[in-house]
């Protein structure tokens, strides 16, 4: 009988390249990165992008999926021929038809942020930089999905979809109406 001498170091390497797929069998897979954090929105804009403070038709309903059923935008009642106003300022990316609808989008200065209102003729053009307020387009008769006239305002960062009342800080969001307060002992013009 022949006997093989083989090297202990050797003989423990060849154990471990053997069982190392049945060793790891049993470990976890390690932990997925955690998800980014959440940018909260800043509430730079100075303006309703038509009207005072106009009617909302239809608020951002986030989609469930990337693809799913929902409104990545807001609503607003706006009749035809009103001026569109950028709500911030910002840069326009896009002055422009998209399937047959005028559409606008402003690239908000000092944001990682998009705003996109459509249906609108544009009065700027691509390139132009554009103050809070400043007219970017005309609503348009034809072209809207909602049952009334109206225009859609969209946000985006990057391909996220947020709702576009978030640009809008609290007192002009939320402004009631005006309340007349009594002036005492002040004469009456005559």
């Amino acid at each position: 009988m022949r006997c093989v001498l083989v090297p202990l170091g050797l003989f423990l390497g060849l154990a471990m390249a053997l069982l190392s797929p049945w060793a790891w069998a049993d470990t976890p897979p390690p932990d997925p990165a955690p998800p980014p954090p959440r940018v909260p929105v800043p509430a730079v804009a100075r303006t309703w992008p038509v009207g005072v403070h106009p009617l909302v038709l239809r608020g951002w309903e986030p989609p469930a999926t990337p693809y799913g059923a929902g409104h990545r935008g807001v609503d607003l009642a706006a009749p035809a021929g009103s001026p569109v106003r950028a709500v911030a300022p910002g840069r326009v990316s896009f002055a422009g038809r998209v399937a047959g609808r005028g559409v606008v989008s402003v690239d908000l200065t000092g944001t990682d942020l998009r705003m996109t209102y459509e249906p609108v003729t544009p009065s700027v053009r691509r390139g132009q930089v554009v103050r809070a307020g400043e007219t970017v387009g005309l609503v348009e008769r034809a072209g809207s999905h909602c049952t009334a006239l109206c225009v859609h305002w969209g946000l985006r960062r990057g391909t996220a979809y947020l709702d576009p009342l978030s640009l809008l800080p609290p007192w002009l969001l939320h402004r009631g109406p005006p309340r007349l307060l009594p002036v005492l002992g002040v004469p009456l013009p005559g």
